[in-house]
């Protein structure tokens, strides 16, 4: 590693987007921390990386550790010094489930377990990373959402209603302003996109693209140029041949 080379961060990153994602921006010579819960599926991922000849690191990450966050956080500013990007893509979707459905059959339970994955844990990990992009003056922070999150295409959307996914991502969507807004002034930039639907483990084998594709958008985001968009949500750039703002 140069002292040149970007540092990425990639939440849960040892299959589907996550995994495309780090492959795509190993590939353009960005320095990636793979990460997962399970360190097995993550060596081998790495692995799995490094016979295609790209060299990244790996690091085990629960982002709904406080602990585990700290130690990440430790060994990354022991270890690098720095992070220029975050990529927040570890997350649940329970839409399966027969009482997703409905708000009137969600289990409380459900909704806060998939809240404390796909929101506060985002949260918790943007709080401990940010200080590092801060000492720099740079940074790029790349949050998954989806468009069922959009409030303006909700009412007449043909997705399934997925009350605990929805709203979680919902509040993904919220976090992305809000920190936008505070880091108005900075070089740190941080939005949102969505990737689609894909062929992984959570979108199926019926999806009608490949988590490559869906990685595109979030190697644009990770790369924005300065002055580049701000607190944004963003369509996967294959529907659009480019990048294209949703609506909120």
């Amino acid at each position: 590693m140069t002292t040149q080379q970007k540092i990425a961060v990639v939440t849960g990153s040892n299959r589907g987007l996550g995994y495309a994602i780090s492959r795509k921006l190993s590939q353009i010579g960005i320095r990636v921390i793979l990460t997962s819960r399970n360190q097995t599926d993550g060596l081998a991922a790495k692995q799995q990386l490094a016979d295609e000849g790209l060299d990244v690191d790996y690091h085990l990450l629960d982002v709904t550790s406080d602990g585990n966050v700290q130690q990440f956080t430790e060994w990354l500013r022991e270890t690098y010094g720095k992070v220029d990007i975050l990529v927040n893509n570890a997350g649940v979707n329970p839409t399966p489930k027969s009482e997703e459905s409905s708000l009137l059959t969600v289990q409380l339970e459900t909704m806060r377990s998939t809240f404390e994955t796909n929101i506060l844990a985002v949260l918790r990990i943007s709080q401990a990373l940010i200080p590092l992009m801060k000492a720099q003056n740079y940074g790029r922070i790349v949050n998954i959402s989806t468009e069922m999150a959009s409030l303006t295409s909700i009412p007449s959307d043909y997705y399934p209603l997925a009350p605990s996914y929805r709203l979680s991502k919902l509040g993904v969507n919220g976090l992305t302003v809000l920190l936008g807004k505070e880091l108005q002034g900075t070089n740190i930039l941080v939005n949102a996109y969505s990737p689609g639907w894909m062929k992984t483990d959570m979108g199926g084998e019926n999806a009608p693209f490949t988590a490559e594709e869906g990685a595109e958008t979030a190697v644009y985001l990770a790369t924005l140029t300065d002055g580049g968009a701000q607190g944004k949500f963003f369509a996967e750039m294959r529907k659009f041949g480019g990048p294209v703002q949703l609506q909120w």
